[in-house]
């Protein structure tokens, strides 16, 4: 990868911009994050993004996409030592680490998860899923948690279960995206095989009570974790408690949305009629007083 050497100023600009161009779950654009925590958070996107695109995007061969990803893991261990790759996205990212004292090891987890994704397209139970989402999501809240300075084993355990529950929630929406562009299902076997769900099903986008029903057990799995970690919002500063609190907000209108769809691999998306119920859901849902319940 033959990147030209940027000043860290020029660094982090780009990764501002594009972080600012593919705003999804970080919180890069929200008026609601601290100026001070911005740069480092679209160094963290920037990462994020790009390693992610490597995966999943474009038509790079296997053999590619995992020498760019094996690549950057090597660059982030000899930045972790100390040393220099010249790159603009890492140097940024380097800089944010130092700056705020943010762990390696996230970082390199949301590698091993990319690089699954490249080799891995079935989950054969519960456990397995889980131990994914905890290396392709749970490091962004980790990050995110240490850059607030609110990082005891209970706020962690909270961002944990929220960022698994994005997770369900994104592959429900993408059902038909992952399985038809990526030939993924991340669907548990086991959970599959219970409600009588075959891969016909995904093949087909197939409408019948066992797959209505397998959908429905998977969206109150996502429910339950989202309104676990929901109460991690008391524990942060303000503005921060509000950003999560509209990011749970989201979460819970999307499994509704879900739950009302027309057809299950229809593919819900928020606009501007959902302001209303997710206001809402931010400001009175009791997840956030008890920590179940939507």
């Amino acid at each position: 990868m033959n990147v030209p050497t940027s000043s860290l100023a020029e660094a982090r600009a780009q990764c501002l911009r594009l972080a600012r161009g593919h705003y999804e779950n970080f919180p890069v654009a929200s008026w609601l994050l601290p100026r001070r925590l911005r740069p480092a958070v679209a160094a963290l996107y920037a990462f994020a993004r790009t390693a992610d695109d490597w995966a999943d995007e474009g038509d790079l061969p296997e053999a590619e996409r995992l020498r760019r990803l094996d690549d950057w893991d090597r660059r982030l261990h000899e930045l972790e030592r100390g040393g220099d790759t010249g790159e603009p996205v890492l140097a940024a990212l380097a800089w944010a680490v130092r700056r705020h004292a943010l762990p390696w090891a996230p970082l390199h987890d949301l590698l091993s998860a990319f690089r699954q994704d490249v080799t891995r397209h079935r989950y054969d139970t519960w456990a397995e899923l889980q131990d994914y989402c905890r290396r392709s999501a749970n490091p962004v809240g980790r990050l995110l948690l240490h850059l607030y300075k609110c990082t005891g084993p209970r706020e962690l355990a909270l961002s944990d279960d929220i960022c698994t529950a994005l997770q369900l929630v994104n592959f429900l929406q993408d059902l038909a995206f992952d399985y038809v562009h990526r030939g993924r299902i991340y669907l548990p076997r086991e959970d599959l095989d219970r409600f009588g769900v075959t891969e016909d099903h995904f093949r087909e986008r197939r409408d019948d009570a066992a797959m209505r029903a397998l959908l429905r057990f998977q969206i109150g799995r996502a429910r339950s974790l989202l309104c676990r970690g929901a109460p991690l919002a008391r524990r942060l500063p303000l503005r921060a408690g509000l950003e999560l609190r509209a990011i749970v907000a989201g979460g819970l209108q999307v499994l509704r949305r879900l739950e009302r769809s027309p057809h299950p691999f229809a593919r819900p998306r928020l606009g501007w009629r959902d302001a209303p119920a997710l206001a809402r859901l931010a400001l009175a849902s009791p997840c956030f007083r008890r920590g179940h319940g939507a």
